[in-house]
């Protein structure tokens, strides 16, 4: 399978666009709604509940793992792949959304972007580092959005309040620069409010949500590693995963997803005895 990890539920949009554009591989989708959110958490907190969870997909045959939050991407991302995995499970890739979209923006020769994403993303400066190394033409702006989550999350995406405060947003965003010309939105719950964004957005703005963007590299990424791409299991299956209370994880489903799924109760163990010397080394 496929592993696919957020802190909650917004990694459902990526998993939705991934299954679309991919649908004849098995995917596995683990959400750690008993710890959510990340953002307010330190970078040790992030990367251990990061690690805890990568460990649990591998440990259910997962050879391959999106980490489809901007904040466990932002956060531990790089430790996993550089740290963790050389020392736990060379075999295993670890893969995010941050770098798929920064080099999305930087081959279409944008010369000016906005990044919408939560504080901790923003603070991190991970989507600047990530694109001006890519092509140090584009300038990028960046606007916090803390509201839109817990909004989303109580499901009052329509209430009238919501326009108000994308308008808040979106004006400090544009008072950086009048001429940006796409928006990124650089979390992954944002694509459940997009319709209200793009009504919001001065005309020839475009705006983009990460969930296509990671589908079409993450094909393109197999496509170049068939070494990989061969272990993947190819049934259309799908199964999902929750620290929290599975009905809730399913209501909230059909707003992320789409559609009905069938979620179930996960506990992250400890990790190995292996990997728990690599943690005290």
């Amino acid at each position: 399978m496929i592993g696919f990890f957020d802190s909650g539920f917004g990694g459902l949009t990526v998993l939705k666009s991934v299954a679309g554009l991919l649908p004849e591989y098995d995917y596995l989708y683990l959400g750690d709604s008993a710890r959510v959110p990340y953002g307010n958490r330190s970078q040790a907190i992030v990367y251990d509940f990061t690690r805890q969870a990568v460990d649990h997909l591998f440990r259910k045959g997962c050879p391959l793992v999106i980490i489809a939050c901007n904040t466990a991407s932002a956060r531990a991302l790089r430790k996993i792949q550089q740290e963790f995995l050389p020392a736990a499970y060379p075999d295993r890739r670890v893969l995010g959304v941050i770098r798929p979209s920064a080099e999305e923006i930087a081959e279409k020769g944008y010369r000016k972007v906005g990044i919408l994403a939560t504080e901790g993303v923003v603070s991190s400066k991970i989507y600047v580092e990530e694109i001006n190394q890519l092509n140090p033409a584009v300038q990028v702006f960046q606007e916090a959005c803390p509201l839109l989550v817990p909004i989303i999350e109580a499901g009052e995406k329509d209430w009238e309040g919501t326009d108000l405060i994308l308008k808040k947003y979106l004006g400090r965003l544009f008072a950086q620069d009048r001429d940006i010309e796409v928006i990124l939105l650089g979390c992954t719950h944002y694509p459940i409010v997009r319709d209200h964004i793009v009504r919001a957005v001065p005309p020839g703005v475009l705006v983009w949500d990460q969930g296509p963007i990671v589908a079409g590299k993450l094909g393109d990424y197999l496509r170049r590693h068939p070494e990989l791409d061969g272990r993947l299991s190819r049934n259309g299956g799908r199964r999902f995963l929750t620290t929290d209370q599975p009905g809730k994880f399913e209501e909230m489903a059909l707003v992320f997803y789409g559609e009905p799924v069938h979620a179930e109760f996960a506990s992250i163990e400890s990790p190995c005895p292996d990997q728990a010397r690599f943690l005290r080394s």
